[in-house]
Order: structure tokens, then sequence, then C-alpha cells
């Protein structure tokens, strides 16, 4: 009887040490970011825009001291953009053309990042009504998201190994079709980085160098958005010849009236900083700018500017991402 009851209380034992609850999970989790000085993480990012897929290589940098540095190399033209964050600020770099865009925002924790270990633990922890499998082989989160300029991301899932690394994140629309997907390939928790690494000028320099962006003195095309607001129209195309290039004005009169300029971009000699009262905002072609009744993005050698005075800014985002500036084969 003694041998039965002494088993008895073994397997009771056991079974309680493996119902590793959700609270659990997000205990050690917690525990886990909270005491790392610095990661680096690699990986593969799609976003999915109606039929287009956009395809990124992803790389990012973590150093105490609230120091970020997030490469986001597209993988059909290999153009590469820099998201940085040091004490001085926030700034998208652009080193083809020999600017970077500096903000005063609060990138990133102002909305979900689908690459950042921070953000993502912000989400689980904020969503009191998140879901939680622990699956033979994964931890799995379900949460809501915040993306305040994009209605149609409603919810993620989050997966972790069983040591709770991550391994891949999912967006998703109401339908749960998935719009986001990052795919974690190396996992670095421990790295050192240079004093210098996330420094401006080092950027630029390193990212010129291997930037391989061509840069265009002509039009040759225009590109229309695929999406134009109900009731609203082209009313008017303008091309004027700038010194060392082009530029198209688009009008658009209706309900929700708005112009799309598109102009062949400019370098920079003296590799300027230009000051952006706005946020930077992932794209499917890239990191744009949403400023006061703007967005602006850079693809191909060209700048794209959607204006309006009475389009809010999910709907210039809207137009914007419509406007399909690479070819169907990616």
């Amino acid at each position: 009887m003694k041998k039965i009851l002494i088993i008895l209380c073994f397997c009771l034992c056991i079974s309680g040490c493996g119902n590793y609850t959700v609270k659990d999970v997000e205990k050690d989790l917690e525990k886990k970011i909270g005491k790392i000085n610095s990661y680096n993480l690699s990986g593969k990012m799609e976003i999915i825009n109606n039929d287009d897929v956009y395809k990124y290589d992803v790389d990012v940098s973590y150093k105490k001291g609230d120091k970020y540095r997030v490469s986001l190399k597209n993988k059909t033209n290999n153009h590469e953009q820099i998201i940085l964050r040091n004490s001085d600020g926030v700034y998208v770099l652009t080193p083809t053309l020999g600017k970077s865009f500096k903000f005063q925002s609060d990138w990133p924790y102002n909305n979900s990042q689908v690459y950042l270990l921070q953000t993502l633990l912000s989400d689980i922890q904020n969503d009191s009504k998140k879901e939680f499998k622990n699956t033979s082989k994964n931890y799995i989160f379900k949460t809501k998201v915040n993306y305040p300029n994009n209605s149609d991301l409603v919810s993620q899932k989050i997966y972790f190994d069983k040591k709770l690394n991550p391994l891949k994140v999912e967006v998703l629309n109401n339908e749960e079709d998935v719009l986001i997907k990052m795919n974690f390939d190396k996992i670095n928790l421990k790295p050192k980085f240079s004093d210098n690494y996330f420094m401006l000028d080092e950027n630029m320099e390193v990212s010129k160098s291997v930037d391989n962006t061509e840069m265009v003195s002509k039009i040759d095309e225009e590109i229309y958005p695929m999406y134009i607001p109900q009731d609203t129209k082209l009313t008017n195309k303008e091309k004027i010849s700038l010194g060392d290039g082009e530029r198209v004005i688009m009008t658009f009169e209706g309900a929700s009236p708005f112009m799309l300029i598109e102009q062949t971009a400019s370098i920079s000699s003296d590799e300027s900083v230009v000051s952006v009262d706005g946020e930077p905002y992932q794209m499917a072609m890239g990191v744009g700018m949403i400023s006061d009744n703007m967005v602006s993005f850079i693809s191909g050698g060209i700048e794209y500017y959607v204006v309006s005075d009475n389009m809010s800014d999910e709907e210039l985002i809207s137009v914007a991402n419509s406007i399909s500036v690479l070819p169907a084969s990616k």
C-alpha cells in the first residue's frame, strides 16, 4: 500500500510539472527577454498585397540602451533600407540617395513589429483575451495587433520553440488570411557590437557600398494606383522637366480628392539628414513615411508622394500600397 502511494504521488508530481500554463510561458518570456543585453535575429519576411508577394531579407540587431538596427533588403531589386534607433533619434536610411530621414518618433513601441522581441512580448502582455496552445514542438500565441493605419491587420500568431526562441509570426486579417509572414532563420542572444554599429554615419557608409539600386533620370512610364476611392477619378496629368530629372503630377478629383506625384530621385552629395514630422511605416514596397496629409516612399529610383487634405492616413496608405512598382515575377 505504501509503495502504491509513493508511485501515485510521483505521478502527480510529474503531471503537475508538465502543466506549463500560458501564465508560466508569459512569465518566462518576460524574464528571458528582460535580461537580454543584446540580440541579433535574421530571417525572411513576406508581405502579401492583393495578388503580389513582396519578399525581404531581414536582419535585426538590438543593444541595451534602446538601440535598434533593422535592415530590410528587397529580394527582387536588392535595395536595402535601414531603420535605425539610437540616442539621437529614429532614422530611415536611404544610402543610394545619400539621404537619411530623421523622425521624432516612438518607433518601435508605437505599433506592432513582427521582427522585434520586445514588441512581440508587449502584444502578448497587452491582450487579456489572447489564445494559447502548447503543442509537442511549439508554444503558439494568438493575439490582437496594433497597426493603427491598417485595419485589415487584426491578429497574429506567434510561434516559439520549447526554449522560447521565436520561430515565426503570421499577421492575419478577419478572414484568417496571412498578410504578413516572418520566418526566423538565425538567433543570437549574446552578440557583440562595435561602439559605432548603431551610429548613423557608419551605417550610411556600409550600406552605400552594398546597395546596387540604379538611379534614373526620366520617367519612361507613369504608374497608376490600382486602388482609387469611390466616386474619385483622374482629371489631370502633367509632366514637368527638371534640371536633372522629371516629375509627373496626377490630380484626382471627386469624393476623395488627392494628388499622386512621381519624381526621379536626386542624390545628395553631402549625405544630408532630412527632418520629418511623421512616422516611418512598413509598406509593401519598403519603408515609407507618413506625415501630415501625405504618404511617401522611394522605389526603383523614383520618389512617390500621395497627398490629400481630405483623406485619412489609412486611405492614403491604401492608395500608396496599390502602386505596384515591382515586376509580377516577385
